[in-house]
């Protein structure tokens, strides 16, 4: 520890975002960096607990006492070098991580500031990058292969794991464009999609070979391959059955966030195809992050006006005490894209699409209350018959993911990520990954063993 006392002196700083004016004109990321001076300082807030929660906490089991030390000493390659032992795509992490660590951080649980170790990782990263401490590296080859499936955050640590270990490894992916839901589900505004193709070019250069438009089969895998490792993730969104929905104007998010991050990238639609929130008055049926990038997006579409209803009701602000730590804290989560404008209500179940020659015009919607359940569990939603409309002619559907389900799979293929542990973390799909790699390469060891 560089300075042990530096937590009582220098305060939490976080870099903020890019005022609201600026950033709603377009889809480059909204949040800012600080300077290498500030970024230091922050770094050395981290106080080298003896039992850290922050790594604990992590799925990837960063040690972020360690990097922090060798960032607040201003020595970034050895801080780089500690940071990628175990996570294979900081750049990612760092961008759109919730940051479990922080929320187990000591200078969290004692005074509510804890270390800024999310913006650290960026900008050791970053740094990393821009200093050339990221190139290529050449691995001896084993002389087995293996197929990964997906090419999102669980396939993209699979395949780089893999390739380590000295596997020949091809990556499939079913869309035009490697990443999945680092493509096409996180909008340009939280993670700028060359810091995807900066990622794909090294590791293509490390040997993994990437095959787009290509859609697999899982019940005839690719032949030739000694293993696979399944990441196809969760591509069923859930939807509101309710009368009404085969109105027009009523999408999933991700039609409207995929479709965006392919117009960015250079794709066309016609008129029909768009979906947009130009002029419209946007409802979002779902609380969570996806509702979120839904809100976000649709202000840089151009909407006249975003409402976001939720049917569980509002958290607390601040905190919780129904939730408290080790648990992750269930408190009112309000993003960037909310500060952007947003009406925001709680404790909303909608039971019918209105409509108005053809497309949506409406949703009624009514208030349910939430009582506690008589066994201790999960609390019971009671329509309470308080019923109104609410006017919208654009919904967008950002209620979560259905589990995929699966074929039976030979004993040579793997599954991770949100195909194996439904929707989740970008951060946990990377930890299943490597934990995959190192089964996967297990497996095939013993079966040389015999």
């Amino acid at each position: 520890m560089g300075n042990p006392k530096a937590f009582l002196t220098i305060p939490r700083q976080e870099a903020g975002y890019r005022p609201i004016h600026d950033r709603i004109a377009d889809f480059g990321e909204v949040e800012q960096t600080l300077n290498t001076g500030e970024r230091k300082l922050q770094a050395s807030r981290c106080m080298d607990c003896g039992v850290p929660f922050c790594h604990w906490a992590c799925p990837l089991g960063n040690r972020p006492p360690e990097f922090q030390d060798a960032l607040f000493r201003g020595k970034w390659r050895e801080a780089y070098e500690i940071l990628t032992r175990t996570n294979d795509f900081p750049e990612f992490t760092g961008r759109v991580c919730p940051a479990l660590c922080e929320k187990s951080c000591v200078l969290k649980l004692s005074m509510d500031a804890p270390v800024t170790i999310r913006e650290d990782e960026a900008a050791i990263i970053e740094a990393a990058f821009r200093e050339g401490y990221v190139v290529p590296r050449t691995y001896p080859r084993n002389g087995h292969s293996v197929s990964v499936i997906g090419s999102g955050p669980a396939g993209l640590a699979a395949a780089n794991s893999l390739n380590r270990l000295g596997y020949a490894v091809t990556v499939y992916e079913r869309m035009e464009m490697v990443g999945g839901l680092l493509r096409f589900g996180i909008p340009n505004f939280k993670l700028h999609k060359p810091i995807i193709d900066r990622r794909i070019r090294v590791m293509e250069a490390e040997g993994i070979a990437f095959k787009t438009n290509s859609e697999i089969d899982l019940t005839s895998l690719p032949e030739g391959f000694d293993a696979y490792c399944v990441c196809t993730g969760t591509p069923q969104a859930r939807d509101l059955a309710i009368p009404g929905r085969d109105l027009k104007g009523i999408h999933f998010a991700l039609e409207m966030l995929a479709q965006q991050n392919r117009v960015l990238a250079g794709q066309t639609f016609s008129r029909e195809e768009r979906v947009t929130a130009r002029g419209r008055h946007v409802l979002v049926i779902g609380g969570g992050d996806t509702g979120s990038d839904c809100i976000g997006t649709s202000w840089r579409q151009g909407a006249a006006s975003v409402t976001q209803i939720e049917i569980m009701p509002k958290p607390p602000v601040g905190d919780n005490p129904a939730t408290p730590w080790p648990q992750w804290p269930v408190v009112l989560k309000t993003s960037s894209s909310h500060e952007e404008g947003c009406t925001r209500r709680w404790s909303l179940s909608s039971t019918r699409f209105i409509g108005h020659g053809g497309r949506v015009a409406g949703v009624e919607v009514e208030e349910v209350e939430w009582l506690p359940a008589a066994d201790g569990g999960r609390p019971v939603m009671q329509p309470t018959g308080r019923k109104e409309v609410i006017q919208t002619d654009l919904v967008l559907l950002a209620m979560g993911f259905l589990r995929a389900e699966l074929p039976a799979l030979p004993p040579n293929a793997f599954v991770a990520g949100d195909a194996a542990s439904g929707a989740s973390l970008v951060v946990r799909c990377i930890a299943s990954g490597r934990k995959a790699a190192a089964d996967i390469d297990k497996y095939i060891r013993s079966r040389q063993e015999k």
